[in-house]
C-alpha cells in the first residue's frame, strides 16, 4: 500500500460515521480552512527558518489539509482526491506549453507574463469577467493581495514607471496620514493609514522585495529585540515593564549594537 494511500485511508476512518473521530467527523469546508492557512504559514515559517526537517513535517500537515478538504468532497459526491491530482496535473501542462508543447518562451519573465495570458484566456473561456483584477482572491492576507492588486494593474499599464515616483508618493500619503490625525476623525484615519500601507507594498513590488516576507522579518527582528531588551534588564537587576521609556530605548539600541557584533558590538 502507498503512502498516499495509506494517508487517504486513515483519513476515511478519521471521518467514518462508525468509529471515526467525533471531531473530525463534525468538521466542514468552512471550518477547515483557517487551519488550512494556518498550516501554510508554517510551512512559510520553516522555509524562512531553512529549517529542512520542520519543512519535511509542515509539507506533511500541508498535505492532509488537502485530504481532509477532499475527503469530504468525496462524502458530498463532488469529487476526490484523485480528482484534484488529475485537475493539477492538467493544470500545469496546460500552463507551460513551452515545455509540454512546441511554444518558446525567453526567460522567466516571459514565462510569468505567458502565464499571466493563459490564465485570462481560461477565466474568458469559462466566461467570467474581463476586468485585469478578476481572480484575486479575496481570502489573501493583505499585502499579498495588495501586491497581487498592483502587479494585475500594472500589466495594463497602470503602474509607477519608476521607484522614484513610488517613494514621492509615499510621502504624499505620509502627509495625508498627518492631516487625518490632525483632524482625528478615525475613519479617515483608518483610510489614510491603509493607503500608506497599499504604498509601500508598491514601493516593496518596484524593488523585487516580497511585502509578507518583509514583514515577518521585520515582527522576527522586533521579537529577538525585545526579549534581548527583557534579558538585559534582568542581567541589570530592575523590571523592564517599569523602566522609563528613555530606560527602554537605551536597551533598544544596546539590542541593536548585540546584533551587529555579538562580541564588540561593532559592524
Amino acid at each position: 500500500m502507498s503512502n498516499i494511500q495509506n494517508l487517504l485511508d486513515i483519513m476515511a476512518r478519521l471521518r467514518a460515521p462508525d468509529g471515526g473521530c467525533p471531531w473530525d467527523r463534525e468538521q466542514t469546508f468552512r471550518t477547515i480552512a483557517p487551519y488550512t492557512i494556518e498550516e501554510a504559514y508554517e510551512v512559510a515559517d520553516a522555509i524562512e527558518h531553512n529549517d529542512l526537517p520542520e519543512l519535511r513535517s509542515e509539507l506533511g500537515d500541508l498535505l492532509f489539509q488537502v485530504v481532509f478538504h477532499s475527503q469530504m468532497a468525496k462524502e458530498m459526491g463532488a469529487f476526490d482526491f484523485s480528482d484534484v491530482v488529475a485537475a493539477i496535473n492538467e493544470k500545469m501542462i496546460r500552463r507551460h506549453p513551452h515545455v509540454f508543447g512546441d511554444a518558446q518562451v525567453e526567460g522567466a519573465a516571459a514565462q510569468t507574463q505567458r502565464w499571466e495570458d493563459i490564465k485570462a484566456q481560461e477565466r474568458r473561456d469559462k466566461g467570467e469577467a474581463a476586468s485585469a483584477l478578476h481572480g484575486v482572491s479575496a481570502g489573501l492576507p493583505a499585502l499579498t493581495r495588495a501586491k497581487k492588486l498592483q502587479g494585475r494593474a500594472g500589466r495594463v499599464g497602470f503602474d509607477w514607471p519608476n521607484v522614484s515616483q513610488v517613494l514621492d508618493k509615499l510621502d504624499e500619503e505620509l502627509a495625508e496620514v498627518r492631516e487625518a490625525l490632525d483632524i482625528g476623525e478615525l475613519d479617515a484615519i483608518e483610510d489614510e493609514i491603509g493607503d500608506l500601507l497599499f504604498v509601500c507594498v508598491n514601493l516593496a513590488r518596484h524593488v523585487k522585495v516580497e511585502p509578507e516576507t518583509a514583514l515577518r522579518r521585520a515582527n522576527r527582528k522586533f521579537e529577538r529585540r525585545f526579549h534581548y531588551m527583557e534579558k538585559l534588564a534582568g542581567e541589570r537587576g530592575f523590571d523592564f515593564a517599569k523602566a522609563s521609556l528613555e530606560t527602554q530605548e537605551a536597551l533598544w539600541q544596546d539590542a541593536k549594537l548585540a546584533e551587529r557584533n555579538p562580541i564588540t558590538g561593532a559592524e
